[in-house]
């Protein structure tokens, strides 16, 4: 990988991350709100999720 797909993937990771609040942002404040009370096990088990999720899909791109 070179330096340029490593920038056009934080780019578009931000993109992604950018539409809820953009789109909804009465529900991505609800969310976040959601987010704050799970305890820090539940926190770290959707991180997890997502990082098997990417790297999944990291796997079948490539």
């Amino acid at each position: 990988m070179d330096g340029y797909s490593l920038w056009a993937a934080l780019a578009l990771v931000l993109v992604v991350e950018g539409l809820l609040p953009f789109l909804s942002p009465t529900r991505w404040r609800r969310m976040f709100q959601q987010m704050l009370a799970l305890q820090d096990g539940q926190l770290r088990f959707f991180g997890l999720c997502s990082i098997v999720a990417g790297l999944l899909l990291l796997w079948m791109v490539g």
